[in-house]
């Protein structure tokens, strides 16, 4: 027990390199959905602002949200109270902007959180529109070299349910789960009860949001005794937040919100699809982590950050390798085998039906499983560099490499490997998806 404690710190190092899961959701979430016959054949939904939607719902969000409370309580370990002057009451007197001040405060979000009427545009149907800036959809600043197109939504308009659902998966990377800390460097924070960041560097907004987007449940025993800040990981309140909600506004008829909250729920799942964020590092012994962790504490810190650094990098890789096979797919017309696994619905019927313990049990255990061997084809397969080489910063560079590019011309059969490894990743990602919208629908129809 003495040697995992003193590896608590590095441990918690590697959980903050791996914020992001699939880069952006939306692309993949419009070709998982798109063949789904309760989407695809849904009827055009009316955008309606949040402030109308808060108004006229205010006395059912009042026990929707009293209700989630007690459902985070009864279900989730390590799970910190939200205090009870936070709780959302019903109030027709007070003014639009402090309704939606005591909603966000009530879900213990980012008080500076956007939710603009707004749409990502699907890279596979380019669509015409007024164009908006990424500021206008998220405080924080966009990620270089990100290729969305946000468009402008007017009250009224009328919009696919599609388009609606795969925009709303994405929105939880736009700063929701930013600064929400004890220590974090913001007003709401400190007012939240969530305690101090179990991880990472409070300073670092996309750090902070860690803990809402990543799960490490299927660690050892001993591990979670010794590091117990691996307890304190919120996705699962999340998800059922927002799929609740989603089950609520369709319940109440306002189908535009059902669909934006279900696809927000739906980002949590994705998130803990992907293997770096339901594993601390991937194909790494606690041997060698207890190694580098002891040579740090005397001085000697180059281990620990080549650690640090690989693990990084290889996350950014398999992020950044899905991102632009996806996007040549769009560009080319031509649909992949990412685009094929996304489409494939018998995978859904393998599962489980959807359950409160669906996304811990099904969802990520499948990824921890799976992180060791798909951590081993990333070495396997890709530029050296960028996987092994730890005076190599992928980040910094990210913006001007071309995986594709690199590897044009040099299959190979870890290279075959490794494409099938994510496209079994990206399946997974379209049919616990698509598991957890039915799961939404179902709680939707009135009791």
């Amino acid at each position: 027990m003495k040697s995992l404690r003193v590896t608590v710190l590095l441990l918690a190092g590697l959980a903050t390199t791996q914020v992001q899961a699939w880069g952006n959701h939306s692309l993949a979430t419009y070709r998982a959905f798109e063949k789904m016959p309760e989407v695809a054949n849904a009827a055009p939904v009316v955008a309606e602002p949040l402030d109308a939607f808060l108004r006229a719902e205010e006395n059912t969000l009042e026990a929707l949200l009293a209700s989630q409370e007690a459902w985070a309580i009864s279900n989730l370990e390590k799970y910190p109270a939200r205090p009870a002057e936070l709780a959302f009451k019903a109030d027709p007197a007070r003014s639009d902007p402090s309704r939606l001040l005591a909603f966000l405060m009530a879900l213990r979000v980012a008080t500076n959180s956007k939710l603009a009427l707004y749409y990502q545009a699907d890279l596979w149907n380019p669509v015409s529109g007024t164009p908006l800036p990424y500021s206008a959809v998220s405080p924080l600043p966009e990620t270089p070299g990100a290729n969305a197109r946000y468009l402008a939504v007017t009250a009224g308009d009328m919009l696919p349910p599609l388009a609606v659902l795969a925009s709303a998966a994405d929105e939880p990377d736009y700063g929701l789960d930013v600064n929400l800390w004890a220590d974090s460097p913001s007003d709401w924070g400190s007012v939240y009860g969530f305690g101090p960041q179990p991880f990472g560097n409070p300073s670092l907004p996309h750090a902070s949001e860690a803990p809402f987007q990543m799960a490490f449940l299927h660690e050892s025993r001993l591990l979670k005794l010794a590091a117990p800040f691996t307890k304190r990981t919120f996705p699962l309140l999340r998800s059922h937040q927002f799929a609740s909600l989603a089950s609520l506004a369709f319940r109440t008829g306002h189908a535009y919100w059902g669909w934006r909250f279900a696809g927000m729920s739906l980002h949590y799942v994705q998130d803990l699809t992907q293997p770096y964020h339901a594993t601390l590092a991937p194909a790494e012994s606690s041997a060698k982590l207890l190694a580098a962790h002891t040579l740090a504490m005397a001085g000697l810190s180059g281990m620990k950050h080549d650690l640090l650094t690989q693990q990084s990098n290889r996350h950014l890789v398999l992020e950044k390798y899905q991102s632009e096979l996806l996007q040549r797919s769009a560009a080319r017309q031509q649909e992949s085998a990412l685009e094929r696994a996304l489409h494939n619905t018998d995978k859904d019927r393998s599962y489980p039906d959807w359950s409160d313990r669906y996304v811990r049990e099904t969802v990520s255990l499948q990824a921890n499983r799976a992180a060791a061997a798909l951590a081993q084809n990333l070495i396997a397969t890709m530029p050296a560099n960028y996987v092994s080489d730890p005076g190599f910063d992928f980040r910094s560079q990210e913006g001007s490499i071309n995986l594709l590019a690199e590897l044009a011309g040099r299959d190979s059969p870890e290279r075959t490997r490794l494409d099938a490894t994510l496209a079994e990743l990206t399946g997974n990602f379209g049919a616990h998806s698509r598991n957890a919208l039915r799961g939404i629908l179902r709680e939707s129809t009135p009791h």
